[in-house]
C-alpha cells in the first residue's frame, strides 16, 4: 500500500467518523455576515489555517478547490461567488465526497442565499486536476499539499499553476516545519496522513512554489501549529510545527529571483526628502514602505545607516515594492 493510499483510507474513515481538532486544534471558521456553518461541517474543518482572503476574491472568481473535506472552505468561497459552479472541489475519497454533499445540502437549509448547485463537486486528485487550461481564476487547498512527498507535490504544484488563468492565484495553508522533520516519522504513513509528519522547512516551502512557476509569493500569515514532542515521537528535542497561509501569483518570475513578500518595510531615515537606489526604489523620509525580501536584502546591502530593515512581520496584504 502507498502513502497516498493509506492517506485515502484515512480519509474515508474520518470522512464517515469526523475527529473534531483532527488538523485545526485552535482556530475557527471564519465568521462572515449572513454565513451559517452547520454543525456537521464544522467538525469537519480539517485545515491548519484558512485559504479564504477577500482580498482575492473580488470580481466574482471561479475558484477550484483541490480536498473538498467537509465543505466547509468550498462553501465561503461560495459566498463571494455565488453562481452555480462558482467552486468546482476535486475529492479522490468517495466518502468524503458523500459527505461535503449532504453537508452543503444542510448549509442551503440554514442560509438562504446558498444553492447547492453552486458547488461542484468532481472526482479527481491534484495529480491531474479535471479542468482545462487557464480555466480558474484561483485554486486553493487547506493541509493537503503537505501530505505529498517532494516528486508528488511538485506534479501538485505544477498541475495547480497549469489551470490558473494569467495572473490567477494559488491559496494555500500548510504546516511547516521550523527543522527538518526526521525520516523515521517522514516515513510513517498514518503520520503524514495527520498532517503531522510531512512538513517541509518554510525555505523548501516557498522553493517548491518558485520551481513550479510562480513568481511571486505572499505570506498572509504563520502561526504555531503543534508540537512533536521529543518523549513520543523519538526525538533529541521539540519539534514545533507552523502553519502557514500564502497566496502564489501565476506570474513570470523576474531574471533576478521570484519576489516573496514575508511583511518587511524599508524606511528612508536621512535627512532629504526620499531616497532613489536607481533601481525603481523610491522611499519617503520616515514612512515605511513595503518590500519583497528580495528587495531588502538589496537595499541592506548599500549598506548605508540611512535605510532601516524591519524583520518579517510574517502578514502581508499587498501594496508593496518589488
Amino acid at each position: 500500500m502507498t502513502y497516498l493510499e493509506t492517506t485515502a483510507n484515512f480519509y474515508s474513515e474520518v470522512a464517515e467518523t469526523p475527529q473534531i481538532g483532527l488538523c485545526c486544534v485552535q482556530s475557527s471558521p471564519l465568521q462572515l455576515p449572513g454565513l451559517k456553518i452547520p454543525i456537521q461541517m464544522q467538525e469537519m474543518n480539517y485545515g491548519c489555517g484558512t485559504t479564504v482572503h477577500s482580498t482575492e476574491l473580488a470580481n466574482d472568481p471561479t475558484v477550484l478547490y483541490v480536498g473538498v473535506g467537509g465543505g466547509l472552505e468550498a462553501l465561503q468561497f461560495a459566498y463571494f461567488s455565488r453562481r452555480p459552479g462558482s467552486v468546482i472541489a476535486i475529492e479522490p475519497v468517495a466518502a468524503m465526497r458523500l459527505a461535503a454533499i449532504r453537508n452543503l445540502e444542510l448549509a442551503a437549509q440554514e442560509n438562504p442565499w446558498f444553492e447547492p448547485n453552486f458547488v461542484e463537486i468532481r472526482e479527481g486528485d491534484a495529480f491531474a486536476l479535471p479542468v482545462p487550461d487557464a480555466s480558474v481564476d484561483v485554486v486553493a487547498q487547506n493541509c493537503l499539499f503537505n501530505i505529498f512527498k517532494p516528486a508528488d507535490l511538485h506534479l501538485a504544484l505544477k498541475e495547480a499553476f497549469r489551470v490558473l488563468k494569467p495572473n490567477g492565484r494559488l491559496l494555500m495553508s500548510d504546516p511547516i516545519a521550523t527543522r527538518p522533520i526526521p525520516e523515521h516519522l517522514q516515513n510513517d504513513e498514518r503520520l503524514r496522513a495527520m498532517c503531522l509528519s510531512g512538513a517541509m522547512t518554510y525555505e523548501q516551502y516557498i522553493e517548491h512554489l518558485v520551481n513550479a512557476g510562480f513568481g511571486q509569493v505572499e505570506i498572509r500569515a504563520r502561526r504555531p501549529y503543534r508540537i512533536l514532542n521529543r518523549q513520543n515521537y523519538g526525538l533529541e528535542s521539540h519539534l514545533l510545527l507552523e502553519s502557514l497561509d500564502s497566496v502564489a501569483f501565476n506570474v513570470p518570475i523576474p531574471e533576478d529571483g521570484a519576489c516573496i513578500f514575508t511583511g518587511k518595510t524599508a524606511i528612508y531615515t536621512g535627512v532629504e526628502p526620499f531616497f532613489d537606489d536607481k533601481a525603481g526604489h523610491i522611499l519617503q523620509e520616515g514612512i515605511p514602505a513595503a518590500v519583497c525580501d528580495k528587495t531588502a536584502a538589496k537595499l541592506a546591502a548599500l549598506h548605508t545607516e540611512e535605510i532601516l530593515i524591519t524583520d518579517s512581520t510574517w502578514h502581508y496584504n499587498g501594496g508593496g515594492c518589488c
